[in-house]
């Protein structure tokens, strides 16, 4: 755990060093696995960029660090996991609500640390995953978003044992 505590210290060093003027977020998530796992994610975002692509148009890139929470079982059998993930997402802004809120789709492929190779009785073959997301957010107002996400976390293939672990997500969002 102190190589991830470090890791994760050192990208938010090297990130907020860097993007001092950069638009900042914080997140917080609710997760509730397809297993009965139940979670929170706590995510910073140091850095959001806008690129210019032919067949997208403007498409917002975003690097997120977060930690993750999980809960698992009843009282006499009850389990408790822990997580890191460094996560580059895309976004696309693609309606917007009552002219006024607009509406983004993002998607984004990761690399996370579990500090335990068996969540929710699962062996997951491997403390490495990748965390893969879908998701749909709204934008409240230029400080504030809430958004729906799908998330997988597995370790690709890389292991005989990758079962997988499904989440969505409710989360809020404050930019400074």
């Amino acid at each position: 755990m102190k190589q991830v505590t470090l890791l994760l210290f050192s990208f938010f060093i090297a990130f907020t060093a860097t993007t001092a003027q950069a638009r900042q977020t914080v997140s917080v998530d609710y997760m509730h696995g397809f297993d009965d796992i139940d979670g929170m994610r706590f995510a910073y975002r140091p850095l959001e960029q806008t690129l210019a692509t032919d067949w997208f148009g403007d498409i917002k890139l975003y690097w997120e660090v977060s930690a993750v929470v999980w809960e698992y079982g009843e009282n006499d059998t009850h389990s408790t996991s822990y997580g890191a993930s460094l996560t580059p997402v895309f976004m696309k802004q693609i309606s917007t609500l009552y002219d006024k809120y607009p509406v983004y789709i993002e998607a984004g492929i990761g690399a996370s640390y579990i500090g335990d190779q068996k969540v929710a009785g699962k062996d997951i073959g491997s403390n490495y995953q990748f965390e893969d997301r879908l998701g749909v957010f709204v934008e409240i107002n230029k400080k504030q978003h809430v958004a729906l996400r799908y998330m997988h976390f597995s370790n690709g293939g890389f292991n005989n044992d990758n079962p997988g672990l499904d989440f969505l997500n409710l989360s809020y969002s404050y930019h400074f």
